[in-house]
């Protein structure tokens, strides 16, 4: 997929601007290609795992078994119908890891490409500008978006799988060959913000353990920054007042919630036996942090989610909901449209004209868009949120967990997804496949639509408040 994607950007950048047969390629649009990219590999990876094959049981997966998974792992969510610790054989293992790194490079790499492709389509002005500010995405050459991507993915990669196996090895006894498949499991789940883990507890038995959480934790982190920001921080890493404003916000922003979600977590579980409360002080401040850096990007727990307090469980579905950065393996609606918003009402209620940040001004096109993709977002939240809670005898506050975080393709869970009834599970499936992709090719959509008229209409001001 992310080779077709490149051939059909590299076509899309090389035609005149207006240009109409800039979508008549035989994939279609990107936004279609996408897609049916995504589909093909969902339908290929629900195959594999329905095979007898890829189950410790007798017989194969049931579909809906295998399709939630398949869409769990190419999606890189991490949330789970049954324990892959057990449930899967090596060959399921194997493949759902193969769909996480699929679907980690794929995601990476279309909307790296998709910036390339918005870019080319604006105006001579706007593109001047906007190769400024994204040099790191490399503008004019795909090939450097593709090889780029594969680099950063299998660096940080490898040296995560190398820490995790010699810890695995050296503290926990187990054989160099279950310790080496254990750190490259675990590693790319981390760097993909997949969440998928390899025991039945997730991470808790090793939530004091700083040599295993610390890495995954730092694996997410990069993950979810995003291609074009790790690309540019490896390039001007040493002249700060030149990164984007990309740049600037994603990391502004990523640091405050992180140091804000931190605090968070641990004051709101410090006492909680269930959690925070059954460690000694330093593990409490390690879990905190760790679950501070998860449901912004990765499924990974540290701690029993399901016995954390009420209100933990709505902060937590705050940060989710926000996610990561753009053009990266973390989900939700990215700091950068959260940023944007920020920006455009800090404005407002300081009567200014514009929305401007790092020296630079927003356009109101941008802030439109961003609110587009926010409130859709909050629509597909709201109405499964709804559709579930109204057949369903859990808890609103658990099913709304259960919805976020599948939308935000995060895959943390109170621990309700196995015993939700098909239909609620092919809902939470739809989310995690629109949560993956409707924000990517959404915004690029909706900048790729973008007309200039040669008329205004008459201005209305209808009351607000």
């Amino acid at each position: 997929m992310p080779a077709q994607l490149a051939r059909i950007v590299a076509h899309l950048t090389s035609r005149r601007p207006g240009d109409d047969s800039r979508w008549r390629l035989g994939l279609g649009n990107p936004g279609r290609t996408v897609v049916a990219g995504f589909a093909a590999g969902l339908v290929v990876g629900t195959v594999l795992l329905m095979l007898p094959v890829a189950r410790t049981g007798p017989g194969g997966a049931t579909p809906l078994e295998a399709l939630f998974t398949a869409t769990s792992a190419l999606c890189v969510t991490g949330l789970a119908v049954v324990d892959t610790a057990t449930y899967w054989t090596p060959f399921g293992q194997v493949t759902i890891l193969a769909l996480i790194q699929v679907g980690g490079f794929g995601i990476m790499t279309l909307a790296s490409l998709l910036g390339l492709l918005i870019s080319r389509r604006l105006g001579l002005g706007s593109r001047i500008v906007a190769a400024a500010e994204t040099k790191s995405v490399g503008l004019g050459d795909v090939r450097t978006v593709l090889l780029g991507v594969a680099k950063i993915s299998l660096t940080v990669e490898a040296v995560t799988a190398l820490v995790l196996t010699v810890r695995f090895a050296t503290a926990y006894d187990h054989p160099v060959g279950t310790s080496l498949w254990l750190g490259v499991f675990h590693a790319v789940s981390a760097f993909n913000n997949a969440g998928f883990a390899l025991f039945s507890d997730n991470l808790v038995g090793f939530a004091a353990d700083p040599w295993i959480c610390l890495p995954i934790a730092v694996a997410v982190i990069l993950g979810g920054l995003g291609f074009p920001v790790i690309m540019e921080l490896l390039r001007r890493r040493t002249r700060p007042r030149r990164w984007s404003v990309h740049t600037r916000l994603t990391l502004l922003m990523t640091a405050v919630l992180l140091v804000g979600g931190t605090v968070f977590m641990t004051v709101a579980e410090w006492g909680n036996p269930g959690t925070l409360g059954a460690l000694d002080p330093a593990g409490r401040l390690l879990a905190g942090f760790f679950q501070a850096v998860m449901p912004r990007t990765a499924g990974f727990n540290s701690v029993d989610i399901g016995s954390m307090n009420t209100g933990t469980l709505l902060g937590t579905d705050v940060l989710m909901f926000i996610g990561g950065g753009s053009a990266g393996t973390a989900g939700g609606i990215k700091v950068g449209t959260f940023a944007v918003l920020l920006v455009a009402i800090v404005a407002e209620l300081r009567a200014a004209p514009d929305a401007e940040i790092f020296d630079r001004r927003l356009s109101p096109t941008a802030v439109r868009q961003a609110l587009a993709v926010a409130l859709l977002s909050v629509a597909a939240v709201v109405a499964s949120t709804i559709t579930i809670a109204m057949t369903s005898t859990y808890t609103l506050d658990q099913i709304l967990y259960e919805v976020v975080s599948a939308f935000a393709t995060v895959g943390l869970s109170t621990g309700i997804t196995a015993d939700l009834s098909p239909g609620h599970q092919l809902i939470l499936v739809v989310l995690m496949f629109a949560g993956r992709l409707g924000p990517v090719t959404l915004a690029s959509a909706l900048v790729l639509r973008e007309q200039n008229r040669l008329f205004r209409r008459p201005e209305g001001r209808p009351l607000i408040g």
